[in-house]
């Protein structure tokens, strides 16, 4: 069983510091179910390769357990624990790579959160679910993800006799810290496998969400990577997954209300909020909409200028925040809507993660500072959600131009405008992620500035309007 682990940042040997186990020799860890091994293929200042190669041991994994039926059972000796990657890869990856787990390097502790050039390679995988559920659990943590049909050796050792699911090649290549990548694989390996070698109990539960933290709770396969690695115990999956849900609902409305108190403190100035909702109903109109979707709606202030267009028949307002949409309820005064006006408009609770049929059908889809907020990883998923799945007929898009911060008095130099920012990009670096959106999924891309525009600088929004 064989994990590589490949970067080339400079010095790639920085790796070693990462994952305390030293480039020059092999170091050796006993293990109850066999033993480990760390060595390095190759290592250099430009591109160095780490292996974890796990030699399990059929008899100590099963000494000591109760045969699961009568009698003695050769399926307890002869499977293929010892040739693929399973729940005894998660196991070694605690016990021998820890520290570079849970994020500690005293050589090199400003490399721990510092993306990195990486590529995660596991020979033999049991795909549970085949090569379509293997995309979908790492495509949308932002990996380029290559797998092959018939792994290395696969066929010679008969594996596929012993169990019901394909074996593929996994190789995963991404920019992301290294521990990013090993609470992955921690993760996710044993959800693509079915016969975790230890009692699943409520201990598990902690291990999934601190291992978890920070991108389970938006992936879009959530519940089918709970409910997996939970060994499908209904009682265990209800728990964490409403522990989940909590986080993210606390999370999305702390940063909800920051978000519209601070980015208009900074753009108040300018009076910029209000330029840009009246350059998207601009927009609006121009596309002759019969019916909106504002994804991440906030408080529901674009969704009550929409309330003012006779020619719109139906509005919806989607954000993960459920307080905002309380608050949006609010503001709309929905309670006192006549009755036709309070059909028109409808507010649903959701994530740009999931795939969501609620979100199909519409003439027009707005998203108005809503991208800077999700992690760069997260903007494949996203992007799918939006692009391929959701597919309106337009979707206009706005999100600040970084250049033009220089501009705001009270920003200090090098600040985004809002601390929840994962990003802010410049003309440059938005027009190129939004002409390869719309070549990748088949839209035109327009590009229009919102607000002052500064003859250096640009305007302070930029603006895509994107059509089929």
């Amino acid at each position: 069983m064989l994990l590589t682990i490949t970067t080339t940042h400079r010095p790639a040997t920085d790796l070693g510091y990462l994952l305390h186990k030293n480039p020059a020799r092999v170091q050796a860890v006993e293990l109850a179910f066999g033993r480990a091994d760390v060595f390095y293929p190759e290592a250099s200042e430009e591109r160095c390769t780490a292996a974890l190669l796990l030699e399990v041991d059929p008899v100590g994994l099963v000494r000591g357990r109760r045969p699961a039926g009568e009698g003695f059972s050769l399926a307890q000796y002869v499977n293929d624990r010892p040739y693929v990657a399973s729940s005894l890869m998660s196991a070694a990856l605690s016990r021998v790579l820890g520290s570079a787990l849970n994020g500690h390097s005293r050589e090199r502790p400003e490399l721990v959160d510092a993306p990195l050039p990486l590529e995660a390679r596991l020979p033999v995988l049991p795909a549970r679910g085949g090569e379509d559920f293997l995309r979908r659990l790492f495509e949308p943590l932002g990996y380029e993800v290559v797998i092959e049909a018939e792994p290395d050796g696969a066929s010679a050792a008969g594996l596929a006799e012993w169990d019901r699911h394909p074996y593929l090649a996994l190789t995963l290549r991404g920019r992301l810290p290294l521990r990013a990548l090993l609470s992955h694989l921690y993760v996710l390996i044993p959800v693509l496998d079915n016969d975790k070698h230890y009692w699943v109990s409520r201990d598990e539960i902690e291990k999934l969400l601190r291992h978890g933290e920070g991108w389970l709770t938006t992936h879009p396969m959530r519940e089918a990577i709970v409910s997996r690695y939970l060994k499908r115990q209904r009682r265990l999956i209800n728990e964490a997954l409403a522990r989940l849900t909590s986080e993210e609902e606390a999370d999305a409305d702390e940063a909800e209300s920051e978000r519209e108190q601070e980015e208009q403190a900074v753009e108040r100035t300018i009076a910029l909020n209000e330029q840009r909702l009246a350059a998207v109903i601009d927009e609006v109109r121009a596309a002759g909409a019969a019916s909106v979707i504002d994804l991440g709606c906030g408080e529901g202030q674009l969704l009550r200028q929409l309330l003012g267009e006779r020619t719109i028949e139906r509005i919806v307002g989607l954000d993960v925040s459920v307080a905002a949409l309380e608050r949006a309820g609010e503001r709309l005064k929905l309670e006192r809507l006549p009755e036709a006006k309070r059909r028109q408009i409808e507010l649903i609770h959701g994530s740009l993660m999931y795939r969501d049929r609620r979100l199909e059908g519409f003439d027009v889809a707005t998203i108005i500072e809503v991208i800077e907020h999700l992690d760069p990883p997260r903007l494949a998923a996203f992007e799918r959600v939006v692009f391929e799945f959701a597919r309106p007929g337009r979707v206009i898009l706005t999100t600040p131009n970084i250049e033009y911060n220089a501009r705001f008095e009270n920003l200090p130099a090098g600040q985004l405008r809002h601390r929840d920012h994962r990003f802010e990009w410049t003309r440059t670096e938005f027009e190129a992620w939004a002409r390869a959106v719309a070549g990748r999924f088949g839209y035109s891309v327009e590009f229009k500035p919102v607000g002052p525009v500064d003859e250096q600088l640009g305007p302070p929004t930029q603006m895509g309007v994107f059509q089929p």
